[in-house]
């Protein structure tokens, strides 16, 4: 893989991330934008070890921060901005907005990949990008943040929880009964918030490797 930093300009920041491209000669199969969690960034481990994953199936990966160094500081101390959901809505849809102008990915179908609050940040901006969103994976995420929006993504959605996060789980159940569009709900067993398991973030990796695939062939299938 290639890396090369993305700078997304959003209506209120610069944006900084890590686009990362399989080299030449092979072609994504299509990218996928990370959102990270509550307290967290790009560089999250556990965020980074799924893009591993998916780089490995032949899909591009963005990883940036939805937070400015600025606002991560004010955050830190106040938690003012890690569950404000419009506004990190609005900055992953900005950075969908790059992709479809950047001469790599802006063919591709984009997947969006959400760890915790991300996850209502992703199901936010598939919301507001139906035409270029084409798949949706929350681990551990909170997709009953999202709230009001979730019957109107049209991209199909997979949850995946661990077995043991026994609240997140019961909040997983309540979103995945408002959401109109295809989707599934994958519990790890023994797998409680943090994946922090043996193989149980592997699992949700593989899983959300498999969804994006398929998100790549139903786009090769309609060519």
């Amino acid at each position: 893989m290639r890396s090369e930093t993305a700078r997304i300009a959003a209506d209120d920041a610069l944006l900084v991330g890590d686009l990362a491209l399989p080299e030449p000669p092979g072609q994504p199969i299509g990218v996928v934008a990370f959102a990270h969690g509550s307290g967290s960034s790009r560089h999250s481990p556990r965020n980074r070890a799924v893009a591993g994953v998916l780089q490995s199936a032949g899909l591009a990966t963005l990883l940036f921060d939805l937070l400015t160094d600025a606002e991560e500081r004010v955050d830190a101390i106040t938690a003012e901005h890690r569950f404000d959901i419009p506004l990190l809505g609005r900055r992953l849809v900005a950075a969908v907005d790059w992709l479809a102008g950047h001469p790599a990915t802006g063919g591709l179908p984009v997947g969006l990949f959400g760890a915790s609050t991300g996850a209502a940040a992703a199901l936010t901006a598939a919301a507001e990008r139906p035409q270029r969103v084409r798949a949706v994976v929350s681990r551990g995420g909170r997709p009953d943040l999202a709230g009001g929006v979730l019957n109107r993504v049209g991209a199909p959605v997979l949850l995946v929880v661990g077995g043991d996060d026994h609240e997140v789980l019961r909040l997983n159940e309540q979103a995945a009964a408002m959401l109109a569009a295809p989707h599934e709900l994958r519990v790890v067993p023994g797998a409680t918030h943090l994946f922090e398991e043996p193989g149980a973030l592997e699992q949700a990796a593989e899983a959300a490797r498999d969804w994006f695939a398929r998100m790549a062939e139903q786009r090769g299938a309609q060519r």
